[in-house]
């Protein structure tokens, strides 16, 4: 499969993942042949980038930390808690539990897979994907820092519930009233709740905050922010980096990290930010790249421990024998040649 821009998308390709519903239902599915009427109907619904099929990628897995059908099943829980919430009745803590011990056991088995955030969002379900990609990232992280089965569990559902005040949060003016933000609002909602520890609230609640103390809503500083909510704010800050438009252009993961880096010890905790930078593929496989060679290919393959330097497969029209001329480059073993452009 390769990852394309929407605009780069033929009538007649195949989609390679299956786009969802925030409800956790299919809105379009993995091998549809794509039609000009699906294509624009993806434009108008905000999808920007997606996975195709190519022949010539026929063998690449793209490998995710956590499958689908869980993705679905936490997304779907995610809408029945807020749906909870706005109505005012009580949520059905049993049923959501269930859906993150079935997340943190797929994380945990697949803790090794570096991080291709790569759904395809829409305007409907980005919300959810955006909490769902946060938890997972979080739990990541809480992995590489060693924490507990217990903490982790506490940290998902922080990191799921991170922006659950946007649901009530509604401030058109401009207004800086800082009981008003949604992380006050999110705060008052969990803490009211005796099935979470006033931990998981105030995720919630400080995931905002800066470490050096210019953050919101209350200017903590450095200790004075909980580790959980130090974790959640890395991994809620590359995903808006990646695909919220309010932040301005979405970044490329390579740019998203560089920035990352810029904000290590002002904005975000170093130390959690070193550990979070051990889990993100830095070109995600399917992405298409030039290197410094001239030549063009596609990331087919990635390394652990070297998350900058992935295998590119090249794929050549020889005119003369008019076959396929393919080959790979491990970019961990080729350490002169690099990576100069993604092209998208």
């Amino acid at each position: 499969m390769k990852y394309i821009h929407v605009d780069s998308v033929e009538p007649g390709e195949h989609l390679g993942k299956t786009i969802f519903a925030s409800s956790g239902a299919i809105l379009l599915s993995k091998d549809v042949q794509l039609t000009v009427f699906m294509i624009n109907t993806l434009r108008r619904i905000g999808v920007t980038m997606l996975y195709i099929k190519d022949p010539n990628l026929a063998d690449v897995e793209i490998l995710d930390v956590i499958s689908e059908e869980t993705k679905q099943l936490v997304m779907k829980r995610m809408g029945e808690t807020f749906d909870s919430i706005r109505s005012g009745k009580e949520i059905n803590s049993r049923s959501f539990s269930i859906s993150i011990d079935q997340l943190l056991e797929e994380v945990m088995k697949n803790k090794d897979v570096l991080i291709q955030l790569s759904d395809i969002r829409t305007k409907d379900n980005e919300m959810y994907v955006h909490a769902t990609n946060v938890c997972m990232m979080s739990v990541l992280v809480g992995i590489e820092m060693g924490l507990s089965p217990g903490q982790l569990k506490e940290l998902a559902i922080g990191g799921l519930l991170h922006d659950i005040g946007k649901i009530e949060y509604s401030c058109d003016d401009g207004s800086e009233d800082l009981r008003r933000h949604h992380t006050w609002r999110g705060f008052d909602v969990i803490k009211n709740k005796r099935e979470y520890s006033l931990l998981i609230a105030h995720v919630a609640f400080q995931h905002h905050e800066h470490v050096d103390g210019e953050g919101l809503p209350r200017k903590l500083t450095g200790e004075q922010i909980h580790l959980y909510a130090k974790i959640v704010a890395v991994a809620n800050v590359y995903d808006n980096l990646l695909f919220d438009l309010s932040q301005g252009r979405r970044m490329l993961p390579h740019e998203a990290c560089e920035h990352l880096m810029a904000l290590s010890g002002t904005k975000l905790d170093h130390e959690v930010l070193t550990h979070f930078l051990k889990t993100i593929s830095v070109y995600p496989t399917g992405t298409s790249v030039r290197l410094s060679t001239k030549e063009t290919g596609v990331v087919v393959g990635q390394h652990r421990g070297l998350p900058g330097r992935p295998i590119v497969r090249i794929v050549r029209q020889d005119a003369n024998i008019k076959e396929l001329e393919v080959k790979e480059m491990d970019l961990a073993k080729l350490t002169t040649v690099f990576i100069e452009q993604v092209l998208v």
